[in-house]
């Protein structure tokens, strides 16, 4: 199988990396987090008006296609447990936020929440998408539902694995301070605590994948874009008419359970679940779950 290669990088991300040497040795980590990407993919730069996007594509290019949309800190690289399922039938185009560290390079300052979906508008019609499937993870969540209520006529069906901040706000607790510490003041005890907390089954997550967030956390400029991502109001969210997933561990720090009740009241038409042992990571501490009700819902199963 031949493991594809995009163009290297010139631009350097001095507006998330702290150096260039800290960024090199992130795109290093990056580059060996691939390694364990089952299936072969290519490595695209997409070029918008905000800066570079950095997409990794898999799958048949007769395939539907299918977005996928990273929690924060985490990059296209995390999908790597569940592409190889993905991809089997749809085109699966993962995207680098412009913002975190990632292959994605940003040309300026923040953007504002209706920057980020010029961003992802110039983005899909560079890549020829006019209809698609979208899904995001944890912030990535915020991100495709944000994304959807403005541009529901592109978006086929939209999943939401542990979305934060979209039906409700976190709530600080020792468990989520274990995470923030890390976010604030890296170093390794926190990782291990950190993903601790955000996993039921750390020993599932490779070492490689580790690194590279330890490295992204640490090599990276602090991110207070979470501040922005207001959890969505009754309104908003009962406007989303298409049909939406939504897939919560029982163990999920930064999530109540209780979202699965709340989206199946609100959403016209929802598919929503507590996926039993998992924590945040739940793509991670329960793929075969995860993956087959990802895909039962693409291909029109209840």
């Amino acid at each position: 199988v031949f493991f594809g290669c995009g163009a290297s990088k010139t631009a350097s991300n001095h507006f998330v990396f702290t150096n260039a040497k800290a960024e090199k040795k992130y795109i290093n980590s990056y580059n060996n987090t691939l390694k364990l990407w089952p299936v072969a993919y290519e490595e695209r730069d997409i070029t918008t008006s905000f800066g570079t996007a950095h997409v990794l594509i898999s799958g048949p290019k007769s395939g539907e296609p299918l977005v996928l949309l990273h929690g924060m800190d985490a990059s296209s690289t995390m999908w790597y447990p569940n592409i190889g399922d993905y991809s089997k039938k749809y085109r699966v185009y993962a995207i680098d936020y412009l913002m975190e560290p990632g292959k994605s390079v940003s040309k300026g300052d923040k953007l504002n929440t209706d920057e980020i979906i010029s961003w992802y508008n110039e983005v899909f019609a560079k890549l020829g998408l006019e209809r698609f499937y979208l899904a995001g993870m944890s912030r990535g969540g915020w991100m495709a539902t944000h994304y959807t209520l403005h541009s529901q006529d592109k978006v086929k069906k939209l999943m939401l694995l542990a979305p934060v901040q979209t039906f409700n706000g976190i709530e600080m607790d020792t468990k989520t301070m274990a995470a923030a510490n890390f976010k604030f003041f890296p170093n390794r005890n926190r990782l291990k605590k950190a993903v601790n907390s955000l996993s039921r089954r750390p020993e599932k997550i490779d070492p490689a994948f580790k690194e590279q967030m330890y490295l992204g956390v640490k090599n990276t400029k602090s991110n207070f874009d979470v501040l922005q991502m207001a959890p969505f109001s009754k309104d908003e969210l009962a406007s989303l008419t298409l049909p939406v997933l939504v897939l919560v561990g029982d163990h999920d720090i930064l999530n109540d359970p209780n979202i699965v009740e709340k989206a199946g009241k609100i959403l016209p038409d929802v598919n929503a679940a507590v996926i039993e042992d998992a924590g945040h990571f739940l793509t991670i501490d329960q793929k075969e779950e995860v993956d087959k009700r990802m895909l039962d819902f693409l291909n029109g199963k209840k």
